[in-house]
């Protein structure tokens, strides 16, 4: 006689999948101030930017395939909400075609901390698995208390011991470091008035997520697009998709790798997303579907999600001119 085992289908966890293309090129990510400043800015940023996307699309192109690469660019609304969908998409679309250039998908950065429902920025949070420096005893609160993440061990606090002697400065040390150590502490969070606000590193680093393919929730894919039909943006920011479909590209909004093009001003921070990534506990089933479409189409993957996010920093009109005034 068998011992039978029964189990709720519900108990089995599973992780849906998502399309993937091989490249997700991001045409930037502005502040309120450059939308301020009005279609030329706009203009000179994406004259910028079409020189270096061309030359990515050549760079997949030269290893021997037909590469699927679609753009994305993302608009500051968590931070600030200048204008309004209907007057600022159609400026940043139409200064992009006028550069040639095409964007497939438009996302909102609030829909990284929320969307359809869902604490994306706590859900990421949560899957913070801190990597304890050599030698460290516990003396340091968790990120989940702090809202500081580091890359190793902060310098300690000067003290006095029982015998009286002070102990001397100590110099932080970085966890992985090879032969010196590049030590950095990210703010994820900040409170202001009595609510989470969330650091645009943190937001940049679910964003990388979601286009890595690798950002699930209960096992359901999130910032999944939503094609645009409509012939007029809303008026209202929440009225907009967390990520629209403007175009009728066949290739799908995550990818492989990503590879962003933005001002050099952003590399700090592009340094602290690159730290929060390494320390995410990425689901499992996302990576393991990666992993094994990624060996089936011949696709190296670097195994570490950080490696997997490339950047082009271009440096800004007037800062040639800025640096001679200097």
């Amino acid at each position: 006689m068998s011992d039978a085992v029964f189990q709720e289908t519900t108990a089995q966890p599973r992780t849906q999948s998502v399309p993937l293309a091989h490249l997700s090129l991001e045409l930037g990510h502005l502040y309120m101030e450059d939308y301020e400043a009005g279609p030329k800015r706009l203009a000179e940023h994406f004259a910028e930017v079409r020189v270096w996307a061309d030359a990515v699309r050549a760079s997949a192109a030269r290893r021997g395939r037909r590469p699927r690469i679609s753009t994305c660019f993302l608009i500051d609304d968590y931070f600030s909400r200048f204008s309004t969908p209907a007057e600022l998409v159609p400026m940043v679309l139409e200064e992009a075609e006028k550069a040639g250039l095409v964007i497939d998908y438009l996302a909102r950065e609030s829909a990284c901390a929320v969307a359809d429902r869902v604490e994306l920025a706590e859900s990421v949070m949560n899957r913070l698995v801190e990597s304890p420096p050599p030698g460290s005893h516990g003396s340091r609160p968790p990120v989940s208390r702090t809202g500081w993440l580091a890359n190793g061990e902060r310098s300690p606090a000067t003290s006095r011991s029982a015998l009286g002697a002070v102990k001397g400065w100590q110099p932080p040390q970085e966890t992985a470091a090879r032969n010196h150590s590049i030590f950095m502490d990210v703010e994820l969070w900040s409170e202001k008035d009595g609510r989470r606000l969330w650091s645009c590193p943190f937001l940049a680093a679910v964003w990388q997520l979601a286009r890595l393919g690798l950002l699930r929730h209960l096992g359901e894919p999130v910032l999944v697009p939503t094609v645009w039909e409509g012939a007029d943006f809303p008026q209202e920011w929440d009225r907009l998709p967390p990520v629209v479909k403007l175009s009728d590209t066949g290739a799908a909004f995550s990818a492989y790798r990503t590879c962003t093009l933005m001002p050099n001003r952003f590399i700090a921070v592009e340094d602290a997303v690159r730290l929060i990534l390494d320390q995410i506990d990425v689901d499992a089933g996302a990576l393991r579907q990666v992993a094994e479409r990624s060996a089936a189409e011949r696709v190296p993957v670097p195994p570490a999600v950080a490696q997997r996010a490339t950047y082009v920093f271009y440096e800004e009109p007037g800062d040639s001119a800025e640096a001679e005034e200097t």
